[in-house]
């Protein structure tokens, strides 16, 4: 079953969702058209498949990197960043998801909107643990900083995806992440760390008073 997943990936990127033709996928398998009916009793079955595989993929990435990521702000820009790559790198299976199963009547009852779900959870979680360590404001809506995230990402990229000039993930993620991150920032939070960082400052100030006291005092060369 992988084999003709991976076939209708290839073919639905190369052609689309209403120029494939389940013959074609079965033809380039080398088997007869009944095998793939077997397994899905429609192309729209397969569709989601092909969809859930490619969720599962990511997630499994996303969760790989992220244990070697420290910092919300870093891992917040990192899943945003990874995000617009995907967009970026693999455009006809974005098209695919958003133009032709988000769109259907049934797709809350799909896997791939499961998928999609724990798929967002993945920066939600990030948020949630900033609020709870203080670095974050709590009275904000976790579905607003979703919705702002991801719809803010989708429309930045929705130009490129139907074909019209480019972007670049890396300034996008920047962009997006100092915005998100300046609006949920804790004020307390930013007043410790800036005390700190100013007490940090003060210190070394006086350390390097006293070297260079001791080095223009008696005996000094």
């Amino acid at each position: 079953m992988a084999d003709i997943t991976e076939m209708a990936r290839t073919v639905f990127c190369e052609k689309g969702y209403n120029e494939t033709v389940i013959s074609e996928i079965a033809q380039r398998l080398g088997v007869v058209e009944g095998t793939i009916y077997r397994y899905f009793p429609s192309k729209r079955d397969l569709l989601i498949e092909v969809a859930g595989d490619w969720y599962e993929q990511m997630l499994s990435d996303y969760d790989e990197q992220l244990k070697g990521i420290r910092g919300t702000w870093n891992r917040l820009r990192f899943m945003v960043w990874r995000h617009l790559t995907v967009i970026h790198d693999d455009p006809a299976m974005c098209r695919l998801v958003m133009g032709e199963l988000r769109v259907l009547p049934e797709y809350r009852n799909t896997p791939v909107y499961e998928l999609n779900r724990a798929y967002t959870k993945r920066t939600t979680a990030i948020i949630e643990e900033g609020m709870a360590s203080g670095e974050f404001r709590k009275d904000v809506p976790f579905q607003i900083v979703r919705d702002m995230i991801y719809g803010g990402v989708e429309h930045h990229t929705w130009a490129y995806l139907r074909g019209v000039g480019d972007f670049s993930p890396d300034e996008a993620a920047d962009n997006i992440v100092d915005i998100i991150y300046r609006g949920l920032a804790n004020p307390a939070s930013t007043t410790d760390t800036a005390n700190a960082n100013g007490q940090a400052i003060n210190r070394l100030e006086k350390v390097t008073q006293r070297l260079e006291q001791l080095a223009n005092g008696p005996g000094a060369h």
